[in-house]
């Protein structure tokens, strides 16, 4: 099972809100998840960003890898 730690995408047309997900690569973009770590929202005025890095840390150690713009975005929480 390929984990993958991506960004879940909610809100409504031109106005993006994201939740940071922990998922097998196979399931769609917006279904099945393992677990939910953080929040993105680049809406805001600068970007809000909230990750849990000790359950981030926890699913990397464990193999998880994340995605480009969730590792920009861990770099960016100082996590990574």
């Amino acid at each position: 099972m390929a984990v993958k730690i991506r960004l879940r995408r909610l809100g409504a047309k031109k106005a993006p809100f994201y939740r940071v997900v922990v998922a097998d690569s196979r399931y769609p973009r917006d279904g099945r998840f393992i677990e939910e770590i953080g929040t993105y929202d680049p809406t805001k005025e600068p970007a809000a960003v909230s990750i849990d890095g000790e359950k981030a840390k926890k699913w990397i150690a464990n193999g998880a890898q994340p995605t480009d713009t969730v590792k920009a975005l861990l770099k960016k929480s100082n996590i990574i």
